[in-house]
Protein backbone atom coordinates (compact mmCIF):
# COMPACT_ATOMS: atom_id res chain seq x y z
CA UNK A 1 0.00 0.00 0.00
CA UNK A 2 1.79 3.05 -1.03
CA UNK A 3 1.59 6.43 1.42
CA UNK A 4 0.86 10.23 0.72
CA UNK A 5 4.13 12.08 1.16
CA UNK A 6 5.84 15.24 0.60
CA UNK A 7 9.19 15.75 -1.84
CA UNK A 8 10.57 17.79 -4.67
CA UNK A 9 9.80 17.25 -8.23
CA UNK A 10 13.21 17.97 -9.80
CA UNK A 11 16.95 19.42 -9.17
CA UNK A 12 16.30 22.92 -8.09
CA UNK A 13 19.06 25.82 -7.81
CA UNK A 14 18.44 29.38 -6.79
CA UNK A 15 20.86 32.21 -5.04
CA UNK A 16 21.34 35.25 -3.02
CA UNK A 17 24.45 37.78 -1.62
CA UNK A 18 24.60 39.06 1.91
CA UNK A 19 26.90 41.01 3.53
CA UNK A 20 29.35 40.18 0.55
CA UNK A 21 28.35 36.54 0.56
CA UNK A 22 27.66 34.68 -1.75
CA UNK A 23 25.02 32.17 -1.03
CA UNK A 24 24.05 29.17 -3.67
CA UNK A 25 21.05 26.77 -2.59
CA UNK A 26 20.68 23.10 -4.35
CA UNK A 27 17.93 20.53 -3.88
CA UNK A 28 18.09 17.53 -5.61
CA UNK A 29 15.07 14.23 -5.07
CA UNK A 30 16.81 11.09 -3.41
CA UNK A 31 15.49 7.84 -2.63
CA UNK A 32 18.74 6.24 -0.72
CA UNK A 33 21.59 7.66 0.91
CA UNK A 34 23.95 6.66 -2.09
CA UNK A 35 22.24 8.76 -3.98
CA UNK A 36 22.01 11.59 -1.78
CA UNK A 37 25.53 11.67 -1.00
CA UNK A 38 26.41 11.26 -4.81
CA UNK A 39 25.15 15.12 -5.23
CA UNK A 40 26.31 16.61 -2.26
CA UNK A 41 30.01 15.52 -3.74
CA UNK A 42 28.50 16.17 -7.01
CA UNK A 43 28.22 19.90 -5.72
CA UNK A 44 31.51 19.90 -3.53
CA UNK A 45 33.35 19.20 -7.36
CA UNK A 46 31.34 21.78 -8.74
CA UNK A 47 32.21 24.46 -6.28
CA UNK A 48 35.62 23.20 -5.01
CA UNK A 49 36.81 26.48 -4.14
CA UNK A 50 33.95 27.53 -2.34
CA UNK A 51 34.43 28.51 1.64
CA UNK A 52 31.47 25.75 2.07
CA UNK A 53 29.27 23.11 1.15
CA UNK A 54 26.81 22.68 3.92
CA UNK A 55 24.39 19.79 3.57
CA UNK A 56 21.24 18.06 4.74
CA UNK A 57 18.63 15.23 3.67
CA UNK A 58 15.70 13.49 4.62
CA UNK A 59 15.00 10.13 3.62
CA UNK A 60 12.97 7.14 3.73
CA UNK A 61 8.99 6.75 5.13
CA UNK A 62 8.41 8.94 7.45
CA UNK A 63 11.56 10.91 7.45
CA UNK A 64 13.70 8.31 9.31
CA UNK A 65 17.15 8.94 7.90
CA UNK A 66 18.01 12.21 8.63
CA UNK A 67 21.86 13.80 8.20
CA UNK A 68 23.28 17.04 7.91
CA UNK A 69 26.98 18.95 7.94
CA UNK A 70 28.09 22.44 8.84
CA UNK A 71 31.27 21.68 6.43
CA UNK A 72 32.92 23.76 8.61
CA UNK A 73 30.95 26.22 9.79
CA UNK A 74 30.82 27.13 13.80
CA UNK A 75 28.31 24.10 15.39
CA UNK A 76 24.63 24.56 14.59
CA UNK A 77 24.68 27.50 12.54
CA UNK A 78 24.56 25.83 9.57
CA UNK A 79 23.54 22.22 9.08
CA UNK A 80 20.80 22.05 11.69
CA UNK A 81 19.05 25.46 9.86
CA UNK A 82 19.15 23.54 6.69
CA UNK A 83 17.65 20.66 8.34
CA UNK A 84 15.11 22.24 10.29
CA UNK A 85 13.86 24.03 6.42
CA UNK A 86 13.08 20.51 5.51
CA UNK A 87 11.73 18.58 8.35
CA UNK A 88 9.10 22.36 8.45
CA UNK A 89 8.44 21.59 5.34
CA UNK A 90 7.22 17.80 6.24
CA UNK A 91 9.48 17.03 2.88
CA UNK A 92 11.32 13.35 2.69
CA UNK A 93 13.36 11.80 0.13
CA UNK A 94 15.18 15.12 -0.49
CA UNK A 95 18.69 16.82 -0.10
CA UNK A 96 19.97 20.20 -0.01
CA UNK A 97 23.49 21.87 -0.39
CA UNK A 98 23.89 25.48 0.16
CA UNK A 99 27.45 26.67 -0.79
CA UNK A 100 29.16 29.78 0.10
CA UNK A 101 31.95 31.89 -0.79
CA UNK A 102 33.16 34.44 2.35
CA UNK A 103 32.88 37.78 1.40
CA UNK A 104 34.94 39.16 3.77
CA UNK A 105 31.79 40.20 6.30
CA UNK A 106 31.36 37.88 9.43
CA UNK A 107 27.48 37.23 10.13
CA UNK A 108 27.97 36.16 13.26
CA UNK A 109 25.80 33.28 14.84
CA UNK A 110 22.47 34.90 14.01
CA UNK A 111 23.09 35.68 10.50
CA UNK A 112 24.60 32.25 9.59
CA UNK A 113 21.49 30.48 11.26
CA UNK A 114 19.76 33.10 8.76
CA UNK A 115 21.78 32.81 5.43
CA UNK A 116 21.29 29.09 5.74
CA UNK A 117 17.68 28.60 6.32
CA UNK A 118 17.09 30.81 3.17
CA UNK A 119 19.63 29.53 1.11
CA UNK A 120 18.06 25.94 2.05
CA UNK A 121 14.22 26.86 1.31
CA UNK A 122 14.78 28.83 -2.05
CA UNK A 123 16.54 25.76 -3.27
CA UNK A 124 13.97 23.59 -2.17
CA UNK A 125 11.39 26.32 -4.04
CA UNK A 126 13.33 25.91 -7.07
CA UNK A 127 12.62 22.19 -6.96
CA UNK A 128 8.73 22.59 -7.18
CA UNK A 129 7.25 21.48 -3.77
CA UNK A 130 5.08 18.52 -4.81
CA UNK A 131 2.77 15.98 -2.49
CA UNK A 132 3.20 12.50 -3.90
CA UNK A 133 -0.68 11.38 -3.84
CA UNK A 134 -1.57 7.22 -4.13
CA UNK A 135 -3.57 6.75 -7.04
CA UNK A 136 -5.06 3.48 -8.36
CA UNK A 137 -5.02 2.16 -12.23
CA UNK A 138 -8.23 1.16 -13.95
CA UNK A 139 -8.36 -0.08 -17.27
CA UNK A 140 -11.60 0.58 -18.55
CA UNK A 141 -12.72 -1.25 -21.95
CA UNK A 142 -15.43 0.00 -24.04
CA UNK A 143 -17.05 0.05 -27.58
CA UNK A 144 -16.02 2.89 -30.58
CA UNK A 145 -19.53 4.36 -29.73
CA UNK A 146 -18.66 5.53 -26.31
CA UNK A 147 -14.99 6.80 -26.85
CA UNK A 148 -16.05 10.76 -27.64
CA UNK A 149 -18.19 10.89 -24.46
CA UNK A 150 -15.80 9.01 -22.01
CA UNK A 151 -12.91 10.89 -22.99
CA UNK A 152 -15.03 14.55 -22.14
CA UNK A 153 -16.32 13.21 -19.07
CA UNK A 154 -12.41 12.21 -17.99
CA UNK A 155 -11.51 15.70 -19.04
CA UNK A 156 -14.35 18.25 -17.02
CA UNK A 157 -13.84 15.54 -13.96
CA UNK A 158 -10.45 15.74 -14.03
CA UNK A 159 -9.60 11.85 -14.31
CA UNK A 160 -6.34 11.58 -15.60
CA UNK A 161 -5.74 9.76 -18.66
CA UNK A 162 -2.39 8.03 -18.85
CA UNK A 163 -2.79 5.93 -21.80
CA UNK A 164 -5.19 4.64 -24.49
CA UNK A 165 -5.12 1.64 -26.86
CA UNK A 166 -7.25 1.26 -29.91
CA UNK A 167 -7.77 -2.04 -31.48
CA UNK A 168 -10.99 -3.81 -31.37
CA UNK A 169 -12.45 -1.80 -28.59
CA UNK A 170 -11.09 1.06 -26.84
CA UNK A 171 -9.11 0.70 -23.41
CA UNK A 172 -8.46 3.87 -21.57
CA UNK A 173 -6.31 3.49 -18.65
CA UNK A 174 -7.51 5.88 -15.98
CA UNK A 175 -5.91 7.05 -12.79
CA UNK A 176 -8.77 7.70 -9.56
CA UNK A 177 -7.60 8.27 -6.01
CA UNK A 178 -9.28 5.65 -3.59
CA UNK A 179 -12.12 8.07 -2.62
CA UNK A 180 -13.54 8.60 -6.29
CA UNK A 181 -13.26 5.24 -7.25
CA UNK A 182 -17.05 4.85 -7.09
CA UNK A 183 -17.76 7.80 -9.07
CA UNK A 184 -15.59 6.93 -11.69
CA UNK A 185 -17.41 3.81 -11.89
CA UNK A 186 -20.97 4.98 -11.33
CA UNK A 187 -20.04 7.47 -14.68
CA UNK A 188 -18.43 5.02 -16.78
CA UNK A 189 -21.53 2.82 -16.28
CA UNK A 190 -24.04 5.11 -17.09
CA UNK A 191 -22.12 6.56 -19.82
CA UNK A 192 -21.94 3.12 -21.83
CA UNK A 193 -25.35 1.66 -20.78
CA UNK A 194 -23.45 -0.66 -18.34
CA UNK A 195 -21.61 -2.19 -21.09
CA UNK A 196 -17.84 -0.95 -20.19
CA UNK A 197 -15.97 -3.55 -18.57
CA UNK A 198 -13.52 -2.67 -15.81
CA UNK A 199 -10.05 -4.41 -14.98
CA UNK A 200 -7.88 -3.01 -11.90
CA UNK A 201 -3.56 -1.86 -12.13
CA UNK A 202 -1.44 -1.37 -10.09
CA UNK A 203 -1.33 1.46 -7.40
CA UNK A 204 0.98 4.65 -8.47
CA UNK A 205 1.80 8.08 -7.38
CA UNK A 206 0.52 10.62 -8.86
CA UNK A 207 2.56 14.51 -8.42
CA UNK A 208 0.46 17.16 -7.42
CA UNK A 209 2.12 20.65 -6.87
CA UNK A 210 1.61 22.47 -3.48
CA UNK A 211 2.81 26.12 -2.25
CA UNK A 212 6.23 26.27 -1.77
CA UNK A 213 5.38 28.62 1.38
CA UNK A 214 3.47 25.86 3.14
Amino acid sequence: MLKEYNTILEDGRDEFSVSRSRFIGWSRPAKTEEEALAFIEEIKKKHWDATHNVWAYVLGEGGNIQRFSDDGEPSSSAGIPALEVIRKKGLQDVAVVVTRYFGGVKLGMGGLVRAYTQGAAIALAAGKIITRKPYLTRFVETEYSSVGKLQREFQQRDFPLAETEYGQKVIFRVLVSPQRLAELENFVLESTAGQALFREGPEVYVSIPRDPAS
